[in-house]
């Protein structure tokens, strides 16, 4: 049986959301990617136990997350059951409603019906009571606000989530929701964005700096920009590459485009003294208006090697200056 390790926070770092009492570590792992049928339990199984054994005590979920949709919850809940049972109280698990989930008018985007049904649902494939966080994971253009955020409140009170976020919401946005919640006295406490060296959108659209004013977490998800910001494309792309395996969310052309960039970022975390997907992660940790990252992995190592990014989150001005005028050279809006 699984025994946690017990120096697991002797190093991770823990940063407190906002003016609530939940800490996050500073990095947390999501289980969008590898923990569907494309994967094996037992090496999920590695993945989570080696993750908390490091500190990191957040694993991140949502209702589609697989494939199948469904599929990482399922398998994220067959490892709280067998593997970390014991250690419910030391880890907060979240998860997400809003993309497309079941077929029909109740199965997608920001309704009452829709987000209590499907929070319903996760609960059962996870094997838990509650959430310590609800998401919701898109904005909905026709839902009124009011629905959306009454049903994140209606969770939290009928006690299947601790907390509520926010996904991929933008600043204007994220105040609607924050007043709304503030009325209902409901803890709305994090943001989950993309955010890397190459997705720059929440410094553009408001989101950053109105998380920050009001004193709300930031989480940062696909921070290596779907692999982009790792060796794994510095010399082409390998027949087990995501884009030669799935390409839903990273194509060809894509990585073709920013190949150069890759390559000069590359050069410059090696003088740093850190891979390449090590720097991407510090620098959106950098200046510690994001309190936590989500990565992902396939293997221990590569788990290891990111956890390993936060002995360096320092950069000089010459380094940030270089890093921006690359991304500036390859089209990527600053």
């Amino acid at each position: 049986m699984y025994q946690a390790a017990a120096e697991r926070y002797a190093s991770m770092p823990f940063h407190r959301l906002g003016h609530s009492g939940l800490k996050l570590p500073a990095l947390s792992l999501g289980i969008w990617h590898n923990f569907g049928q494309t994967g094996t339990l037992e090496n999920m199984k590695k993945l989570i136990c080696a993750a908390f054994d490091a500190g990191v005590t957040h694993f991140d979920a949502a209702n589609n997350y697989g494939p199948p949709p469904g599929s990482a919850e399922t398998n994220l809940g067959q490892i709280l059951r067998h593997e970390l049972a014991a250690y419910r109280d030391e880890l907060i698990i979240s998860t997400k409603a809003g993309y497309e989930m079941w077929d029909g008018p109740y199965g997608n985007w920001g309704s009452r019906k829709y987000l209590l049904s499907s929070l319903d649902q996760s609960l059962k494939r996870l094997g838990l009571d509650y959430v310590d966080i609800f998401y919701h994971h898109r904005p909905d253009p026709d839902t009124d606000l009011e629905e959306t955020m009454g049903a994140l409140a209606t969770a939290v009170q009928q006690g299947k989530a601790l907390y509520v976020g926010l996904s991929n919401y933008n600043g204007a946005q994220l105040r609607q929701a924050q007043a709304i919640l503030k009325e209902l006295h409901v803890p709305l406490v994090i943001n989950q964005n993309r955010y890397s060296i190459f997705d720059r959108t929440i410094e553009h659209n408001g989101l950053k700096a109105t998380a920050q004013e009001l004193k709300l977490g930031i989480i940062a998800f696909s921070p290596l920009a779907q692999g982009l910001l790792s060796e794994r494309y510095l010399h082409g792309i390998s027949a087990d590459s995501r884009v030669r395996t799935d390409g839903r969310f990273l194509k060809e052309d894509l990585v073709n485009a920013r190949h150069e960039a890759i390559v000069q970022l590359h050069a410059l975390a090696q003088r740093r003294g850190q891979t390449l997907a090590q720097m991407a992660l510090a620098w959106v940790m950098r200046d510690g208006q994001v309190q936590s990252v989500l990565i992902g992995a396939s293997k221990v190592e590569q788990l290891k090697e990111n956890i390993a990014a936060g002995a360096n989150l320092h950069f000089d001005e010459d380094e940030l200056k270089a890093i921006d005028e690359i991304c500036a050279q390859a089209g990527i809006a600053l």
